[in-house]
């Protein structure tokens, strides 16, 4: 075997030790020798798992006051029928074995080993409880569960630690299927934990940024490291999403079956894991947003600190002219030393955009001036089509118009557009410009054959062209009304009262 399949072998070995090394207390525990008053052993073992439980609990319910006397309490339930010991006998067993979590000199436990990796002798440094309040009171010290402690309790029941918010998200998922509401809000509670316990491990990897890159190879592995976590949380975030939405469905469903129901705690226990994936959710966003913020700005900052950290240890005549007036280098291998301290390549280059620049030719290569005049809208042209369009519409609904005013004398819009509603061309009506010809005959009003001439070069002039001829030697007269008609949902529409007017009206 060679070098290089050792080294795959150990490879990782101080990271493998200190997974072994967070079971090193319970170990210790099962060491300890110990009878009840029936001369029955106990195993410090198992109730050593009980406490992690217990506080594992305490630290679910949000209870910051667990001791040695609430520990003793829990194990004389738990073991009571089991172990015959008193009350005083309970309470030591629970200082034992918090004693061996936790050392009474408030150091954390150590664990040496031999890193066949390094070829060193390292040490792990371990929590597993750590103390959390003080009551001068009652002279009570209260404990919870240290990251250790956390990662041990994971440890002993599912592998994986790193995906284990996303184990718990695909719990939680299959219980609200099954209607299992209490399993699923403890679920959220265990989701909680895995976010606080990722906050304080981002918190400890951006104090490790600044402080532990020092070479390009240390870099490549935290920005390696920075991108797992950001793909990882952003996967847990948009799972967090579909959740929410099932949440949302789930609860519909529930309160529409409650409202049959007396029995309403289902809706409660549904609200109640509402809320609170809400409130894990948004801790979650803090800590995917943490994570984008160290992997942008935290991450350029140490690539900066490592640049200028080699600028300022870097020596020009040690490391660039020593080299090249001591050592005899090859042509190629010269021109690669050099090649950082020569100037860039310029070269002049013609670019394709500069035909888009501004011409100014007013004249072609015979002395000929040149037509810079725009070209005339053909007529198979959009705006063509469109306009002749217009034009037969405008046609149509003035020989409509003048049919009623010569059966009626005067009309006004309202009844104009209730007759043609019932007409074949009421799609019209949804149409902008039904609406433009009646301002534009408003704006000319009163409407004359010889006001043809003056308007003709204008663009509504024009479209109205064809009218005048209709309209003859008459005169039509548009006043506008007080009410407002809403047509349709799009168009809305001021009444007009239309009527015969002098021939020999003026304008005013």
């Amino acid at each position: 075997m060679d070098y290089v399949e050792i080294g795959q072998v150990v490879s990782g070995f101080r990271e493998r030790m200190t997974k072994l090394a967070l079971f090193d207390p319970l170990y210790e525990l099962q060491r300890k020798r110990q009878t009840d008053r029936q001369n029955k052993p106990i195993d410090f073992m198992e109730l050593g798992l009980l406490t992690l439980l217990y506080f594992f609990e305490q630290k679910l319910m949000r209870n910051n006051k667990a001791g040695v006397k609430d520990l003793a309490e829990f194990l004389l339930k738990v073991t009571g029928i089991f172990v015959d010991l008193d009350e005083a006998g309970f309470e030591d067993l629970a200082r034992q074995i918090t004693q061996v979590f936790r050392p009474t000199t408030g150091k954390k436990r150590d664990f040496t080993f031999m890193n066949w990796e390094s070829g060193n002798t390292e040490y792990i440094y371990i929590s597993i409880l750590r103390a959390n309040a003080f009551d001068l009171k009652t002279n009570t010290q209260y404990y919870t569960l240290d990251e250790d402690g956390l990662e041990l309790i994971f440890a002993t029941k599912e592998f994986y630690t790193e995906f284990q918010l996303s184990i718990h998200q695909l719990v939680l998922r299959k219980q609200l299927e099954k209607g299992e509401f209490e399993g699923a809000l403890r679920q959220i509670n265990e989701m909680r934990i895995d976010v606080e316990a990722l906050q304080e491990r981002m918190v400890k990897l951006e104090h490790e940024l600044k402080r532990n890159i020092v070479s390009e190879e240390t870099f490549g592995r935290y920005k390696g490291l920075l991108e797992d976590i950001y793909l990882r949380l952003q996967m847990e975030n948009e799972e967090f999403e579909e959740l929410r939405q099932f949440v949302k469905e789930t609860k519909d469903r529930v309160q529409a079956q409650t409202v049959r129901q007396a029995d309403q705690r289902p809706y409660e226990l549904i609200l109640r894991i509402s809320n609170e994936l809400e409130k894990v959710h948004g801790e979650h966003s803090v800590l995917f947003h943490q994570s984008m913020v160290l992997k942008s700005h935290a991450l350029g900052a140490a690539q900066e600190s490592l640049y200028y950290t080699g600028l300022d240890s870097f020596n020009f005549d040690q490391d660039i002219a020593s080299l090249i007036f001591s050592t005899p280098l090859p042509l190629e291998t010269m021109k690669g030393v050099l090649a950082p301290f020569l100037p860039v390549q310029e070269t002049k280059m013609w670019s394709l955009l500069t035909v888009w620049a501004e011409q100014n030719m007013l004249e072609d290569g015979s002395g000929q001036e040149r037509d810079d005049k725009f070209l005339e809208i053909g007529g198979d042209s959009d705006e063509y089509r469109y306009q002749t369009m217009q034009k037969k519409l405008y046609m149509l609904l003035m020989e409509l118009l003048l049919q009623m005013m010569e059966e009626q004398g005067q009309v006004e819009l309202h009844a104009f557009i209730q007759l043609f509603e019932k007409s074949e061309h009421a799609r019209l009506l949804g149409e902008r410009a039904f609406y433009d010809f009646w301002i534009y005959l408003h704006q000319r009003s009163p409407l004359r054959a010889d006001d043809r001439d003056k308007q003709q070069n204008e663009e509504p002039g024009t479209l109205l062209e064809d009218i005048y001829m209709l309209l003859g030697s008459r005169c039509l007269v548009i006043i506008e009304q007080e009410d407002i008609m809403k047509v349709n949902d799009r168009f809305s529409i001021q009444n007009m009262l239309i009527s015969w007017g002098e021939q020999d009206d003026n304008r005013t």
